[in-house]
């Protein structure tokens, strides 16, 4: 069957779910549907909508947009059913419940952000860098009754250099799933006949071009949601952990610790947001989290060597690189972490 005869309905929310979005629409295949997030309230009273990207990119191209507030609703159920897809393709959307993804013949596959089944959950990304993993990659597997088990249909890999950052690494796996989602969707149709699509049973053939997921190594990580405080850093780690754990939130959501005055009391910390530092091979000179400062330039003591410091933020200020900062805040001398 021509892949371009396949009806897709897409879902997906954020930037990363529109690189594959558009290599859908820009490579001729018909998506009947998009469906993406309600709007969302922003501003400081709360009063204006904010679509998703998603939205935003479909809406250009005219393609029909579904928000449903419940994935169960009965009546975005069969909405759904309506546009009557063969097929559904998944990238950073919530979870499905089965109603949605068992309903075309074709099945519903994911872009997953990872090699599963190592990381699954909602951050791969992030935790592939915060573990120091030198790869990861992207994986497509039809979606079932669990968190990211579903059956492997493809799998590419990207490497992870030393100082790449999760900017670095998101914007290569953005591509690489939009890759991924064309190659999954002609393999797919690849296996179909030409004509008649509506008396076939499909089971037999998406087992034969996926397999289960099988784990062989040493450990498997998982990827859990990151918030809050997830990214206070521990500094009592050696500096490898930490300089690992500021790539993989950087630029977002971001690292961050407490600023402690060393004598004395302060009303509140203050808190500095790091998003870069540089790796040395010099040893620790004193406590974990207390400061070396060296004319222009801001290293940490951690539980083996001197960390340095390059890009901050420090709260209700602009991120700044580290010279500017100590131009600014003089008695650094007077606090640790």
């Amino acid at each position: 069957m021509k892949k371009e005869n396949i009806r897709i309905a897409f879902m997906g929310t954020p930037e990363f779910a529109v690189e594959t979005l558009k290599a859908l629409v820009e490579c001729g295949y018909n998506v009947v549907a998009v469906v993406t997030r309600p709007d969302k309230p922003v501003g400081r009273h709360q009063d204006r909508l904010q679509p998703s990207a998603v939205k935003l990119y479909a809406v250009e191209k005219g393609l029909p947009v579904l928000q449903p507030e419940k994935m169960k609703d009965p009546a975005f159920v069969e909405q759904l059913r309506s546009f009557k897809a063969d097929l559904q393709v998944v990238v950073a959307f919530r979870m499905l419940p089965e109603v949605i993804w068992a309903m075309p013949p074709l099945g519903t596959f994911n872009v997953h952000a990872a090699l599963l089944p190592q990381y699954r959950g909602a951050a791969p990304i992030n935790w592939a860098v915060i573990n120091g993993e030198t790869e990861t990659g992207v994986t497509t597997f039809f979606l079932d009754k669990d968190i990211d088990t579903g059956r492997i249909i493809l799998q590419k890999p990207f490497e992870i250099p030393d100082t790449a950052d999760v900017e670095y690494v998101y914007d290569g796996l953005m591509r690489l799933g939009a890759e991924i989602a064309l190659e999954t969707i002609s393999l797919i149709a690849s296996k179909l006949p030409e004509e008649n699509l509506e008396s076939m049973d499909f089971g037999h053939i998406l087992d034969e071009i996926s397999t289960p997921q099988m784990f062989l190594g040493s450990e498997l990580h998982s990827a859990p949601k990151i918030f809050k405080e997830t990214c206070e850093i521990c500094w009592n780690q050696n500096s490898r952990n930490i300089y690992d754990f500021v790539r993989g939130l950087s630029p977002y959501p971001g690292s961050w610790s407490k600023l402690h005055i060393i004598k004395g009391e302060a009303d509140k910390p203050l808190v500095l947001k790091i998003f870069k530092v540089s790796k040395t091979n010099r040893p620790c000179m004193g406590r974990c989290g207390t400061f070396v400062v060296e004319k222009t330039r801001l290293y940490v003591n951690t539980a083996d060597f001197l960390l340095e410091l390059l890009d901050v933020q420090l709260s209700g200020k602009k991120r700044m690189d580290v010279c500017s900062f100590l131009n600014g805040f003089k008695e650094i001398n007077k606090y640790r972490f």
